[in-house]
């Protein structure tokens, strides 16, 4: 599934480089200020193995032509620590939790243009959870604060009508309660904080 998506993603590009140039606020004019997207993470949920049940909805306005705010709504099943990297240990036997996380997690974000498209943003997400045991019974609820820092590139499409963000991120978690401790005990072998993809994507008006 990852490799579907990063070729996905380059065909993006690709598409990009041969029908126009990456956003410029400095030469827009025109630009358009409200926008609404997801992003391409969601393809994830043809994971048959753990599939997320992920939904994630943006909306935006721009400020200027160099700055953005925008929420975010959030909403996922985990089974695993929200640490472990992608890598061997990620859906490794004996690692996943004793049950699963559901989060509702609305958000709102702070997007800076530097030059050309290149960008960067901070988002705080406020992460209401629940916890399943193995049997699908409720066993608590907990809370989250995640802050998410990104550097990214903005790709306009049709005459800046559509636009597609690839960007490296790290998702943080300084605050975190209400874990079970069946929980905790698989979220104490990995750190709290974990590098992530930004694929969003989305239409301006």
């Amino acid at each position: 599934m990852k490799k579907k998506i990063l070729q996905f993603v380059l065909a993006l590009v690709l598409l990009n480089s041969l029908q126009a140039n990456a956003q410029d606020p400095q030469k827009d004019s025109t630009y358009r200020k409200w926008f609404v997207g997801s992003t391409l993470l969601l393809l994830g949920n043809f994971d048959n193995t753990n599939n997320p049940e992920y939904i994630q909805l943006n909306a935006g306005y721009r400020i200027t032509p160099k700055d953005v705010i925008q929420i975010r709504f959030k909403r996922s099943v985990y089974a695993w620590p929200i640490g472990i990297p992608f890598g061997p240990d990620f859906d490794a036997p004996g690692l996943n939790y004793p049950g699963k996380a559901r989060i509702l997690a609305p958000q709102i974000g702070y997007q800076r243009f530097w030059w050309k498209g290149i960008y960067t943003s901070v988002y705080v997400l406020n992460a209401f959870e629940k916890y399943t045991d193995e049997n699908k019974k409720k066993i608590g609820n907990g809370f989250t604060v995640y802050t998410d820092f990104y550097l990214g590139y903005h790709f306009k499409f049709f005459k800046d009508r559509f636009f597609f963000e690839p960007a490296i991120g790290v998702s943080y978690w300084p605050i975190r309660t209400g874990v079970p401790d069946s929980f905790k005990n698989q979220d104490k072998k990995w750190p709290n904080y974990f590098i992530q993809p930004g694929l969003d994507f989305g239409f301006k008006f």
